[in-house]
């Protein structure tokens, strides 16, 4: 299967909370925390998509939240949802890094039409199910992988590792964020395990026009670039 957009919910309302997550969980990859504390630590692993904001939170609120984040380069899209509807709260939201803000109560179809606009901006949505990057095109649908028209066969962690590799081509990736992305942050499975599976996606790739696409950033993580 696929793997599907990440979203973490931060949201205090358990019943709110389950509704946007039964909202998103046929296109996503939907995680919940109820308070800003657990909130933060979840976002700050940097392995979501997009994270939905609610404001009035106990432990840390999501100004402070925001605020923390976005300070540590933790720049994944977040989506503000609060009741807090004046335009000077709107105002301090995008100033402190929001890149959206809907106010409570929402109809459904505008939280959904929102998140797929903000996962489509950031390429983690993909309408037309086809990623590239440079000789390799990866097909979602199919779950497929050509490399210069040769079909190379990748099994379930494989693909999804070349497919989290190719959502953020050029972009450093580390260890810890692809353990966390493709196995979750509390496995029981080593970290070593993200070396083993690099290996073998390299050692499918090296007999291909990809091959050395994928680097290693000594001490920090990979990162695939188009040319090699």
């Amino acid at each position: 299967m696929t793997m599907l957009p990440r979203i973490l919910i931060i949201e205090d309302d358990p019943n709110l909370q389950q509704s946007i997550q039964d909202f998103l969980e046929p296109f996503a990859d939907v995680e919940a925390a109820t308070d800003g504390f657990t909130g933060q630590f979840m976002a700050e692993q940097d392995i979501y998509d997009l994270i939905i904001l609610d404001i009035m939170l106990p432990e840390i609120n999501g100004f402070d939240l925001l605020t923390h984040l976005r300070q540590h380069q933790i720049d994944t899209p977040v989506l503000i949802l609060t009741a807090k509807a004046e335009l000077s709260d709107k105002l301090h939201g995008f100033e402190l890094g929001g890149d959206d803000y809907l106010t409570k109560p929402f109809h459904r179809e505008e939280l959904i039409m929102r998140v797929k606009a903000l996962l489509k901006r950031t390429g983690s949505f993909f309408s037309d199910q086809e990623l590239v990057a440079g000789p390799i095109h990866l097909d979602l649908a199919a779950h497929q992988v050509h490399i210069a028209e040769e079909l190379v066969t990748l099994n379930g962690k494989e693909f999804d590792l070349l497919m989290y590799l190719m959502q953020n081509q050029g972009t450093i990736i580390t260890k810890n964020q692809i353990f966390d992305r493709l196995w979750g942050f509390d496995s029981d499975t080593a970290l070593t395990v993200v070396e083993v599976y690099m290996s073998n996606l390299r050692r499918k790739l090296k007999a291909t026009a990809a091959d050395g696409l994928i680097k290693t950033i000594r001490n920090v993580g990979y990162i695939l670039t188009e040319e090699n």
